[in-house]
């Protein structure tokens, strides 16, 4: 509402239901015939841009759909659903964030934010709109289908945020600072090109660089002359190296003992190479060589995937004898130890993807000797499990273990792309690059003073709609992590990171050799190969369809896709993540990951939040200014939620405008965590305490 609506009988408009109303209370007034015009123009205009903005944002929606449907500039194979990877929320998203499509097409019930608990405004006619919108949206997704084993009987339409009208006024006026939501008919303002955020294509010459400090699995000099063979050296059985299966120790009584586990291990998997096979001839192979577990592994989730086939996996019989034979090629391809990423060092591996291709069929094949007791104490307590055997077992929820026969899709699409050998294949596509695994350790000596960073933040591309994987290509992406690299992925967990592992299976070799991630660590790993096509998230997730991964590579052969695994705190009481010593931590652990040449932009979203219960405005924050002490942009994810969208692009706005540097941010989010800890009732919102601490401020100057 304009002054003059206001100034014209000093009566406002909009508390009126009609103009009737209005003249009455401007009777007696002193009242110009012009200025009523004005205002009969300006609330016209408005009823206008109310009706008609639905409609508007309902084609948005559509379109975003379309868009989904397309993936990446025609490196999409066989399907026509939108596969989508923005549903994949993130470890990092508010609970209530779900997939857009799924087979019921129910819709999901959105939980309030805090911010909106905040609130008693009516939003009836912005909800409605919000629901039309939705439900019109939906209607012209393609859906997907799917199998009866479905991941969930229920979908999540992932609707964006409803709420009042945006607030357009002084953004340190009270208005602004009350939280108030944006309406769906009103866009974000503009927020920085993603086109101009640096990528690793712009820093090809330095992604070129020699490997410096990486523990090579490949012949360099075969590798310069365009062929990849193993590089050879001699293997050792110890505490330092991963312990593979055809290394196992031998008996001492040598003449009245057995075959040794690998001449088993092989015994059993070359049966399974000779003809076809099934489901139960793969769980006779492995419990051959592992008869201590009989009785404790169980296959329910393997057999409910066989039982539920779908016509893209009917290859079953004969994939199995393939990964089969991928399996026994692991002493030809690995001909030197590999290094265990131990806790506080530096190190890197690059190995080719035919080598992660046969480590992971042993993985499947559950062949890793030492692997499956992970009690306190044992040998490899520190680290995740690698063998399959875990993502093979039964699950007392039946929909848990229906979600990991959806897994297995995944999987299984995986192993038949890399044992394709037909000439068909797209040579863009094909696996024959190289990837690099690299742990990171900052001293905590070498960690930012928080009080003393000068920079202001960095460049902010902000989007409700998008994701990490597409919309971020290029960029480094962030795996909202678990401490254990690949969290429950061979488990019942389908959250970001599990998803991620799913349409990267590649990634799932990290668990071989990677222990648990310190607070001032994190893993980076480039050239990845994208496989699969996901949509939904935890009980909604579903395999939708192969994906024809034409990302370009750097010299070494790596794709141009770098994924760095950071893990947030899980706070069991949210009120702990504003102390000073979590604050502290868990910028000092997006620094880690952030931290480090090239300095392309960060691509990232709701890192901790969710399941982890951290607030999203606050992560938001801490990664602004990570990013800044790293001197990277950002381009940031929301999964849908466009009033997180706004919110954190006008903080950013806010705190840009008023030369806000980390260290000034730094000190406001401690002054807000001792406020925050003190209140007994409901605390003031985060972004509404920083905008009231910048216009008290402003006011004394």
């Amino acid at each position: 509402m304009s002054a003059l609506e206001i100034n014209a009988c000093g009566v406002s408009v909009s508390r009126h239901r009609s103009y009737a109303a209005f003249l009455r209370n401007c009777h007696g007034s002193r009242f110009h015939s012009r200025a009523f015009t004005f205002v009969l123009v300006t609330q016209a205009i408005t009823s206008f841009h109310r009706h008609w903005t639905p409609t508007a944002r309902t084609i948005t929606a559509e379109q975003m759909s379309q868009q989904d449907s397309t993936q990446v500039k025609g490196c999409l194979n066989q399907t026509n659903n939108s596969g989508n990877t923005g549903d994949q929320s993130p470890r990092g998203e508010p609970k209530n964030q779900h997939s857009s499509t799924d087979s019921a097409g129910k819709g999901a019930t959105r939980q309030p934010t805090s911010t909106e608990n905040e609130r008693e405004e009516k939003t009836h006619l912005s909800n409605e709109s919000a629901e039309k919108m939705a439900k019109k949206a939906k209607s012209d997704e393609f859906q997907n289908p799917k199998p009866t084993h479905s991941a969930s009987g229920e979908s999540s339409s992932n609707q964006p945020s409803q709420g009042a009208p945006m607030d357009t006024s002084d953004p340190f006026s009270d208005a602004s600072s009350s939280g108030t939501r944006p309406k769906l008919g009103i866009q974000l303002g503009p927020t920085y090109p993603i086109k101009n955020l640096k990528t690793m294509q712009n820093s090809s010459t330095e992604f070129d660089k020699k490997l410096i400090g990486h523990i090579i699995m490949i012949d360099m000099t075969c590798f310069q002359r365009g062929v990849i063979v193993p590089f050879q050296r001699t293997h050792v059985w110890d505490s330092k190296n991963v312990k593979l299966p055809h290394l196992y120790p031998p008996s001492h009584n040598k003449s009245h003992a057995p075959p040794s586990r690998w001449e088993a291990t092989c015994h059993a998997l070359r049966k399974l190479t000779k003809g076809s096979n099934s489901i139960g001839d793969a769980e006779t192979a492995i419990m051959s060589y592992n008869s201590t577990n009989k009785g404790k592994w169980t296959f329910d989730a393997l057999y409910l995937y066989g039982q539920r086939l779908h016509t893209v996996d009917n290859n079953l019989h004969l994939l199995i004898p393939k990964i089969a034979k991928l399996a026994l090629e692991l002493p030809d391809l690995i001909k030197q130890p590999i290094p265990l990423l131990r806790q506080q060092q530096n190190q890197a591996i690059t190995m080719s993807q035919q080598q992660i291709s046969s480590l992971l069929a042993n993985a499947f094949f559950c062949t890793f000797p030492h692997r499956n007791d992970t009690k306190p104490g044992s040998e490899y307590s520190n680290f995740p499990t690698i063998n399959f055997s875990s993502l093979f077992a039964n699950e007392k929820d039946p929909a848990k273990l229906a979600q990991k026969a959806e897994k297995l899709r995944a999987i299984f699409h995986y192993f038949n792309t890399v044992t394709n050998e037909s000439h068909d294949q797209d040579p863009a596509s094909k696996p024959d690059g190289l990837v690099s695994f690299e742990r990171i350790s900052i001293p905590p000596s070498q960690l930012p003073d928080w009080n003393k960073q000068k920079m202001p933040l960095r460049n902010l591309h902000i989007s409700s709609e998008g994701s990490i994987e597409k919309e971020g290509t290029g960029m480094l992406q962030v795996d909202f992590a678990s401490k254990y690299i690949g969290g429950g992925v061979l488990k019942s967990g389908l959250v970001q990171e599990e998803i991620l592992f799913l349409m990267s299976p590649e990634l799932i070799v990290a668990r071989l050799f990677t222990e648990k991630l310190a607070d001032n660590e994190c893993l980076k790993i480039t050239g990845p190969q994208m496989y699969s096509i996901t949509s939904g998230y935890s009980k909604t997730f579903s395999w939708v369809g192969p994906y024809n991964d034409c990302t370009k590579r750097d010299m070494w052969k790596r794709r141009y896709r770098q994924i760095v695994a950071i893990d947030a705190l899980d706070f069991k009481n949210p009120k702990e993540q504003y102390t000073q010593e979590n604050i502290k931590r868990e910028l000092n652990k997006a620094f880690v990951g952030f931290h480090g040449k090239p300095e392309t932009a960060i691509a990232t979203g709701n890192w901790g939040c969710g399941a982890f219960n951290g607030d999203p405005k606050l992560k938001a924050l801490f990664q602004l200014m990570a990013a800044a002490v790293a001197e990277r942009d950002m381009a940031y994810f929301t999964f849908r939620n466009e009033h997180l969208a706004y919110e954190i692009q006008r903080m950013h706005e806010i705190l840009t405008k008023n030369n806000v540097t980390v260290d000034k941010l730094y000190k406001l989010l401690k002054e807000f965590g001792g406020h925050y800890t003190r209140e007994h009732h409901s605390a003031t919102d985060l972004y509404r305490f920083i905008r009231e601490k910048i216009k008290h401020k402003n006011s004394l100057l």
